[in-house]
């Protein structure tokens, strides 16, 4: 959720082609790993490629001798999905959590 947050938040930031030091916005996406034997999972942030499109701006300061900016690729729509899709994964893995607390109440009491 953060990753996907952090995209839309800065879905305008735009710079230069080939100045680094004003670089456009790189956006990031996870990727999640299972733990195996032990369990859990682990995720890292990556850097999405291609990390931004050419756009034709001639009036920003960032433009090159083209008239070209960088302007990160990030999908409103898809960040939004990402997004809502994490909120329900967190959500089904409480209920998970909640049942499991219960059944394991229900084995104690008839213990």
């Amino acid at each position: 959720m953060n990753a996907s947050a952090s995209n839309i938040a800065n879905i305008s930031t735009a710079g230069s082609l080939t100045d680094t030091d004003h670089a456009p916005y790189t956006p990031i996406t996870t990727q999640s790993k299972a733990l195996g034997s032990v369990g859990g999972v682990h995720t890292e942030f990556i850097a999405q490629e291609p990390a931004f499109t050419p756009t034709y701006d001639p009036d920003s300061p960032f433009t090159d001798e083209n008239g070209l900016i960088g302007v990160p690729n990030v999908n409103l729509a898809e960040e939004a999905v990402n997004m809502k899709l994490a909120a329900l994964s967190y959500k089904a893995n409480l209920s998970t959590i909640k049942v499991a607390g219960e059944l394991f109440d229900e084995l104690l009491d008839t213990i």
